[in-house]
């Protein structure tokens, strides 16, 4: 396959600019063709530059997808005319390609699971099992729509996570903001008055001092220090295994945020682990695939103990009780679960609460965060009136 970049006009004269992968001319003019786009011109492109499963996305052109689908298969329509249909009406024309692609392949004889695995950043491993199961089963409808509620729920729970990060990093940048202001330009004015006065200065003063002359003369490097560090951060985390065990850790152990994100993390776990469960993947398959949905080390390490023990011949709670990562109600909703036969839904009813303590929570730590600030402006605000009134102060009492 070759990438080519290309332009295209629409049935309705409109010219369109896209890339994509076909055999040779004639191939991507015939898959143009059947995205109701005429060939204008066309570039081969570096075979390094795009790669095909590297296309991505939105959480709203998947939800779109699973939507479409599932309508499409539970009316009993064949799922090339249901991808036909989805490539003739998509708005992104990226995603009407990936569209184009996935029916030749499945005409080429290839199931759909096989020709989703071709886009790995579209439809990721937890995706591509659970069409697999839904193929296997004859329930590819109820998957379809159990997929769109779990990515309607990612993108959710996404727009929360994203609360709890940008509301103290707005409120972090007025603060740094405000304290700039007065280390660069009110300090230097106050303390060229109270060094006039000739007074030994009191240790809290000179320290103002010595703060507001870093400010001054090294404000790039207080600018530019909370980027090197984070990105010296990032670099650590990627290259050592060791070290983004630890931060993952420590991630969950945090005041106040820690809990919020273990138990999103518990939630999206115990979401996608129902639904692997309930769609025929096997305990230790679903296992292996939460590995890669929880995004952390720790609790992954976790989910791999648990895989080994379950498959030495351990019941799935006594494993699960032994990473000592799942809160006491996990595992009894586990055991009862267990014992019922009915672990997909004991594990819903799990998720159904976390995602209504979630919100609970975000509210609480988003209430916190205002004071917090308030109060570290505070304190700042008055070292600063204590280090240079103080002088002032000490100087009147000695005229009086």
């Amino acid at each position: 396959m070759t990438m080519y970049s290309y332009s295209a006009i629409n049935s309705n004269g409109k010219k369109q600019k896209g890339s994509m992968d076909a055999a040779n001319v004639p191939e991507l003019e015939l898959r143009l063709k059947r995205m109701d786009l005429d060939l204008i011109d066309y570039k081969e492109q570096a075979a390094k530059s795009i790669s095909l499963g590297r296309v991505k996305v939105s959480r709203k052109d998947l939800i779109n997808f699973c939507f479409h689908m599932e309508q499409m298969t539970a009316a009993g329509v064949p799922i090339l005319e249901g991808l036909g249909d989805l490539r003739d009406g998509a708005e992104n024309i990226r995603f009407r390609g990936v569209m184009a692609d996935l029916i030749e392949n499945i005409e080429g004889g290839s199931q759909l699971s096989e020709a989703m695995e071709r886009y790995p950043m579209i439809f990721d491993r937890t995706f591509t099992s659970l069409i697999t199961a839904g193929e296997k089963t004859g329930r590819i409808s109820e998957v379809f729509q159990s997929l769109g509620d779990s990515i309607k729920w990612q993108d959710e729970l996404s727009a929360q996570t994203k609360k709890i990060i940008m509301y103290p990093l707005t409120v972090g940048c007025v603060v740094m903001a405000v304290i700039f202001f007065l280390m660069i330009y009110l300090v230097p004015q106050l303390i060229a008055f109270i060094t006039s006065m000739g007074q030994e200065l009191p240790l809290h003063t000179r320290a103002l001092i010595f703060v507001s002359n870093i400010f001054i003369h090294y404000w790039y490097l207080v600018l530019s220090l909370p980027f090197v560090l984070w990105i010296g951060v990032i670099l650590t985390l990627k290259n050592s295994p060791t070290a983004r065990f630890k931060a993952d850790a420590y991630k969950l152990r945090i005041w106040m945020i820690g809990p919020v994100l273990h138990k999103i993390i518990l939630s999206r776990f115990v979401t996608f682990f129902a639904l692997m469960y309930e769609s025929g993947i096997t305990i230790l398959d679903c296992i292996r695939l939460s590995e890669d949905i929880v995004d952390n080390e720790a609790i992954a390490a976790g989910l791999r103990r648990a895989g080994t023990l379950i498959s030495e011949g351990q019941s799935v709670t006594a494993a699960f009780q032994s990473t000592d990562i799942f809160p006491p109600m996990v595992i009894r909703m586990l055991k009862i679960g267990e014992a019922t036969g009915a672990l997909d839904t004991a594990l819903r009813n799990v998720s159904y609460f976390y995602n209504r303590d979630i919100k609970e929570m975000i509210e609480k730590v988003q209430a916190m965060i205002g004071p917090a600030m308030t109060v570290i402006l505070g304190l700042t605000l008055g070292w600063i009136m204590l280090a240079v009134m103080g002088p002032i102060y000490d100087n009147l009492t000695k005229l009086k």
